[in-house]
């Protein structure tokens, strides 16, 4: 008998599991120094916002820290224009208000500057060493967050047109020893990969376990 039904589009694609690059933070320092004290050793380790990460010793901070001081010593008093100046400049070189005050406290400067984490994650790169000179073009770290990843899905070039945003997927990931996810598209890139005539789509998954790790590969099952 005839009957009415709703038909959809069968299409699977390749889909590769990418950290969420709005959750990534490329760690740069103010100042010229040199690494003197690594706390993270390897790439994949997780860090927790605030933690440590490297300490540096730099002159100009080291030396800055010397003119605020002998400043508030030379009895001209906190809101004169001299401490001023100096303060601003320790702000500008990257100390923050809670070792300004531990300075002024001491009545000491600190030998070396802390670079923390800027929030959870785990370091994708680690580019310095100890004794690694750096300025604030360096790159002493990418720390990236991976509780929501996103799911990139290669669609062929003659499906592309039946996709769009809001389209839902099943997202398979075999070994990850995850259930089927169910999502929707978030963005369809704009540009089309030459290499191999695909459009790609993308999905943002949340990840609290992380056990869809970046690199891996599953399948996107569009209905549409």
């Amino acid at each position: 008998p005839a009957r009415l039904d709703n038909l959809s589009l069968a299409l699977r694609a390749v889909a590769t599991v990418v950290p969420d690059e709005s959750r990534i933070s490329h760690v740069h320092t103010r100042i010229s120094g040199w690494i003197e004290a690594l706390y993270v050793n390897t790439t994949g380790q997780a860090v927790r916002a605030g933690q440590p990460l490297a300490a540096i010793f730099s002159q100009e901070l080291f030396s800055s820290q010397t003119e605020y001081l002998a400043a508030l010593q030379a009895g001209t008093g906190p809101h004169s224009v001299v401490a001023q100046s100096a303060r601003t400049r320790l702000k500008v070189l990257g100390m923050t208000e809670a070792e300004i005050a531990r300075i002024e406290r001491r009545g000491e400067v600190d030998r070396l500057v802390t670079v923390v984490a800027p929030h959870n994650g785990v370091v994708l790169h680690r580019g310095i060493a100890v004794g690694t000179s750096v300025d604030a073009s360096t790159e002493l770290m990418t720390v990236a967050d991976l509780s929501r990843i996103w799911v990139l899905a290669e669609v062929p070039e003659p499906a592309a047109a039946e996709i769009g945003v809001g389209t839902p997927a099943l997202l398979t990931f075999a070994t990850a020893g995850k259930s089927p996810i169910e999502a929707r598209v978030d963005f369809i890139y704009p540009t089309l990969s030459e290499r191999t005539r695909t459009v790609r789509a993308r999905f943002a998954v949340p990840n609290p376990d992380g056990a869809l790790r970046p690199g891996l590969f599953g399948t996107a099952d569009f209905r549409s």
